[in-house]
């Protein structure tokens, strides 16, 4: 005959996160969900800069003020890494859903593809805005 215990059955556990080793598409994944919420913010910035504009020159010119200080420009440099690194990642997607990509290799070049992409092209756009006066 089988022997059973009458206490709670031993459960498996879940693996934490620090139970894994760091990957490239594991630290992606995770940075692709962060900087969709970091887009949030931005977009309420958008919102408060619309209302700004709605309100009259002197709300506007707050507001403008308020994101030319050394805090807005971070937070608006911030946010441009993260619209770059969020796009670049959303085309990784697609071609996941096409079924493509998916090979070990494949994938972690892509997503550090994707990490040059959004260091690039925000160095770029930021280099532009300077040498136009942008800044």
């Amino acid at each position: 005959m089988t022997e059973t215990t009458q206490g709670p059955r031993e459960r498996p556990l879940s693996p934490h996160l620090m139970g894994w080793r760091p990957h490239a598409t594991m630290v992606g994944s995770i940075l692709h969900r962060i900087t969709g919420s970091a887009l949030y913010g931005g977009a309420l910035i958008l919102a408060g800069w619309a209302l700004s504009l709605a309100a009259g020159p002197d709300a506007y010119q707050a507001f403008m003020e308020l994101l030319g200080s050394p805090l807005g420009k971070l937070v608006m440099f911030g946010l441009t890494l993260s619209l770059f690194y969020h796009l670049a990642k959303g085309v990784q997607h697609l071609f996941w859903d096409s079924g493509k990509g998916f090979q070990l290799a494949i994938a972690n070049m892509a997503t550090i593809a994707c990490f040059a992409f959004a260091v690039a092209a925000t160095l770029a756009v930021w280099a532009i805005a300077w040498m136009t006066g942008a800044l």
